[in-house]
């Protein structure tokens, strides 16, 4: 063997020894931090965790609920760091394990004084699954995505207006029953109207009709009942037409499908645009 093998060799295993070094102190560091809340008091760790809570540190305070529960399975401190954990999971937009923790507690504690709050807060989870950054940034319409999270959402806080109408979660949770309403209502407008553009006028009348009759005193009851009188035009059926009319003049007799102007579709270099707000034609409508 060479000098130089020699040499290489001998850095060769240099190295290996400085990387097990450091896989070794990265081991004990992590050990030490999981194991720093071992034996502390239940009342330590409950306390620790809202100071985490306070500052804003929702990881630390979910770590810190989690170990406490761990350690303390019973308890009314093991009751209320449930319920901490899941509200931590939330504000860190965790959903998942937001709603695993909710599921946990309910079926836990079926009678607990806070069945309610986790109702809400799981409704207030199942609600935020879709907002994500992109969302947010671009504006992106909620209504056109996949309606799920928010049909459970809705569930969820119907649960909390119909078990627990006096709790103090009902009143805000039946305002965000009909926010979601009226996202279910304009999926459907965007629907039918999807299914106008295409000539699909029946499909486009049966989009409408469901609308009036599943979301009634929504936001979007009056587009639906021009989005009828349109369909029914391109179906020949001016009867149908003119009494859809009729009540569109009653309802809002401003609105543009009386005068000629509806639906009024976004420029189509708009939908081109990557980074454009999205747009449709209930938004052009209203502007």
């Amino acid at each position: 063997m060479t000098p130089r093998s020699v040499t290489s060799s001998r850095l060769a295993r240099g190295l290996i020894l400085v990387v097990l070094a450091v896989l070794v102190a990265t081991g004990c560091s992590r050990n030490t931090r999981d194991d720093e809340n071992e034996g502390v008091p239940v009342t330590e760790l409950y306390d620790k965790g809202h100071q985490s809570m306070r500052r804003g540190n929702w990881n630390n305070a979910a770590n810190t609920f989690r170990r406490l529960v761990a350690q303390y399975p019973y308890g009314p401190y093991t009751e209320q760091a449930l319920v901490e954990t899941a509200y931590a999971q939330f504000k860190m937009g965790n959903n998942e394990e937001a709603v695993s923790a909710i599921d946990r507690f309910i079926r836990t504690y079926p009678t607990h004084r806070h069945i309610p709050y986790m109702y809400y807060l799981r409704g207030l989870t199942n609600a935020n699954r879709d907002t994500v950054f992109l969302q947010r940034v671009w504006s992106l319409d909620s209504s056109r995505r996949d309606l799920a999270a928010p049909n459970q959402a809705y569930a969820d806080f119907n649960t909390v207006t119909e078990r627990y109408p006096n709790s103090r979660y009902a009143a805000d949770a039946r305002q965000r029953m009909v926010a979601l309403r009226n996202t279910f209502a304009r999926h459907e407008i965007e629907t039918g109207l999807y299914y106008l553009r295409r000539g699909a006028y029946v499909a486009a009348t049966q989009r409408a009709t469901y609308l009036l009759e599943t979301y009634p005193q929504s936001e979007y009851q009056n587009d639906a009942v021009a989005l009828l009188a349109t369909a029914y035009d391109g179906l020949g059926n001016e009867t149908l037409a003119t009494d859809a009319r009729r009540v569109l003049q009653q309802n809002e007799p401003d609105h543009p499908a009386l005068s000629g102007n509806w639906p009024n579709e976004p420029w189509k270099i708009r939908r081109l645009n990557p980074f454009a707000t999205e747009r449709t034609a209930i938004d052009t409508d209203r502007d």
